[in-house]
């Protein structure tokens, strides 16, 4: 896990282990969505093995793969802010294992212990931040009439 917006990056061993004592293994089939954009956001994942696409609803077009997620990301951020509403969607690319967490009781963990709940905030707001990037390159890739230029 290398990636500063994975599991490993974001909390101390400690805190990685809290929080895994609340996971539970799923898998998907390729093609399963895992949530779609403007539902609620009552669960996160930890890929294991697999990769998922993000995609962005854009009016009158089909939608638009902004990035895709494989071993050690984090998929699904909108759990962590209110209103708790995916603000993106998922699929999966190829089969998929990963560890599944319940938001509603990762929050209650973050309420019980400040510490705890400061890291995993800061952990999700970075992969809030490469998201965005992410997003914006992509759709400016796909729609801008000169693409997305030099990355910044």
């Amino acid at each position: 896990m290398t990636s500063t917006t994975n599991l490993s990056a974001g909390l101390t061993a400690e805190q990685r282990e809290r929080l895994m004592r609340v996971a539970h293994e799923v898998s998907f089939d390729a093609g399963t969505r895992l949530f779609e954009e403007g539902r609620r956001a009552d669960r996160f994942w930890i890929v294991r093995t697999g990769t998922v696409a993000l995609d962005l609803r854009v009016p009158g077009r089909r939608a638009a793969v902004v990035e895709s997620l494989g071993y050690g990301e984090l998929i699904g951020w909108s759990w962590h802010f209110p209103p708790y509403v995916w603000h993106l969607g998922a699929e999966a690319m190829s089969p998929v294992r990963a560890y599944e967490f319940d938001a509603e009781g990762v929050r209650a963990m973050c309420a019980q212990d400040a510490e705890f709940g400061r890291a995993i905030a800061a952990w999700v707001g970075r992969v809030v931040a490469d998201r965005l990037h992410a997003s914006r390159i992509r759709l400016l890739d796909l729609y801008a009439p000169y693409g997305s230029g030099s990355p910044l």
